[in-house]
């Protein structure tokens, strides 16, 4: 998938020093997410519901 012209947003919750950073793009039916250090890396491709499901999970770990 060509992601050349994707629209990548930075997590509100990234720190702004450079350190941690999420960035996701909305895509036809897919959500990509990468890291922000990183940006020609590995791109996670996930179906929105698949995304709302693994935040909804990892918000329960404490």
């Amino acid at each position: 998938m060509d992601l050349r012209n994707a629209n990548w947003h930075k997590s509100s919750h990234s720190a702004s020093n450079g350190g941690n950073c999420v960035e996701l793009a909305m895509l036809p039916g897919a959500v990509a997410v990468r890291d922000g250090k990183d940006p020609d890396g590995a791109v996670l491709l996930l179906a929105p519901a698949n995304l709302r499901a693994a935040i909804k999970s990892a918000s329960t770990i404490r």
